[in-house]
């Protein structure tokens, strides 16, 4: 029979994420929730979609327009995440939610059409591919925290073991008024709005048991914390960062041992570190964990005229921004920062 592509509605939720869970290219980043964070936490419109065969999912599409006067109109799958774009159990099932893709990018007037892959996609007329920025790093772990903590490179072992002679320790939480004081924090220091504590509070809301919140305390001061993500037997730390303080009793170091011992005991067997641009500080601390680096491939559908999006902080055109906004009562950056960042997407 053929297929139809159909939008997601309430009561779908629950078909649509098992048939991700089931799918090997599935990610915690086509899970339906997204949808309900990114129209509640920023008010894009989300066009989420699916085929379907014979009354079964074949295929699924996360999909969000991101409009803002600053970062312009796209398309994005899927936006303020790391991974996206169709997944789908056969060709026609693709092909048939690319289409539905082009065709909404033609009905919308967006600038551009993005999907967000870790692994390539097929050549197909009309697209290109993003410039060679991003990659990910991923490493099997195990249940024996011995062999996991014998498989970091000395060097940055060395540092985790400092956070513990340091007597450093971690709880593991829902806390996000702690997590976003310290991330607030961080990401001003590097030039960076940041996202508001609301949208931290309703991806733990929206994802449940699938989510927490690791914080490593230096006696009883919380000096460094993440958001994890947990999909089928991974762990993906996603939203981090380490106060002051942190960088000389080892804080950050500690953090992502704690996060991996932790995720050992839930039964991960798969850290995912996340995304990095090439040449910069965060690539060459997980490359130091012995994680190896693999290309991110993003693919770019183009509205005739137009140019590929380039948001990314390291585009020269943002370095004044980047060095004023460091310079910013953290106040300030705090309550201006929510309304820049929804656009970045």
């Amino acid at each position: 029979m053929p297929v139809v592509v159909r939008t997601l509605e309430t009561g779908s939720e629950a078909a649509w994420d098992r048939f991700v869970e089931a799918m090997p290219a599935g990610t915690f980043f086509h899970r339906a929730g997204w949808a309900t964070v990114i129209e509640t936490a920023f008010r894009h419109a989300a066009h989420y979609a699916f085929t379907e065969r014979d009354g079964a999912i074949t295929g699924v599409l996360p999909l969000v327009r991101v409009k803002t006067l600053l970062f312009g109109d796209s398309l994005i799958s899927n936006p303020f995440c790391v991974y996206g774009g169709p997944l789908a159990v056969d060709a026609e099932s693709e092909a048939a939610l690319i289409a539905h893709a082009e065709a909404l990018l033609v009905r919308t007037g967006a600038s551009a059409l993005e999907f967000r892959g870790r692994v390539a996609m097929p050549e197909a007329d009309g697209w290109v591919d993003g410039p060679d920025l991003y990659v990910t790093f991923r490493k099997p772990i195990e249940a024996d925290h011995d062999r996991n903590m014998k498989a970091i490179p000395r060097k940055q072992r060395a540092m985790v073991r400092k956070g513990i002679q340091n007597g450093l320790t971690s709880v593991a939480n829902r806390d996000v008024m702690a997590l976003h004081r310290i991330y607030a924090e961080s990401v001003r220091n590097l030039g960076t709005p940041v996202f508001s504590r609301r949208y931290f509070q309703i991806l733990m809301d929206v994802f449940g048991d699938n989510a927490d919140i690791v914080t490593i305390l230096d006696a009883d001061a919380p000096i460094a914390s993440v958001m994890n993500f947990y999909f089928r037997d991974e762990v993906l730390p996603y939203y981090g960062g380490g106060a002051a303080a942190a960088r000389g009793r080892a804080g950050n170091d500690f953090l992502y041992w704690e996060t991996m011992r932790r995720a050992a005991d839930r039964a991960a067997r798969m850290f995912d570190f996340g995304r990095s641009k090439l040449g910069t500080g965060s690539y060459s601390f997980k490359h130091n964990w012995g994680f190896e680096p693999a290309k991110l491939h993003y693919r770019f559908r183009l509205k005739p005229g137009e140019a590929i999006p380039d948001h990314n902080p390291l585009n020269p055109k943002y370095r004044l921004f980047i060095a004023g906004w460091k310079r910013l009562p953290l106040p300030v950056a705090n309550i201006l920062g929510p309304f820049i960042v929804r656009g970045v997407g």
